[in-house]
């Protein structure tokens, strides 16, 4: 749900109001206003998305498009464990081998950036 919510920030030019977004989804999220609202609010608090008041109402904008949003979810369970280096490691010896070498590749790229 938040990853639907935010690309729905994240694709819009300007910022959304809850009913907005709650418009953008479409009646078949089957999402309630208040559903909308906890969300945003959640991902302001993540730091995913700005607000700014707007009337009695905010408006959101994505700081982050749903990979950004993967991301931050990744290293925040990163940054809670003590052996970093053992879910590191547990964790790229589970990807694909194909997302195991773009890995790789990622990685590389920073080395010679």
């Amino acid at each position: 749900m938040e990853a639907q919510i935010l690309t729905v920030l994240a694709e819009a030019e300007q910022p959304l109001t809850t009913g907005e977004v709650l418009e953008r989804l479409g009646a078949g999220a089957g999402l309630s206003y208040s559903t909308v609202v906890t969300t945003l609010n959640r991902l302001h608090s993540k730091g995913v998305a700005s607000r700014r008041r707007h009337g009695r109402a905010f408006r959101y904008r994505a700081v982050a498009d749903a990979a950004g949003l993967t991301a931050f979810r990744m290293n925040r369970l990163l940054s809670k464990e003590d052996d970093r280096a053992s879910v590191l490691r547990r964790f790229v010896s589970s990807l694909d081998p194909g997302d195991e070498e773009l890995l790789r590749d990622l990685l590389r790229q920073d080395d010679e950036g």
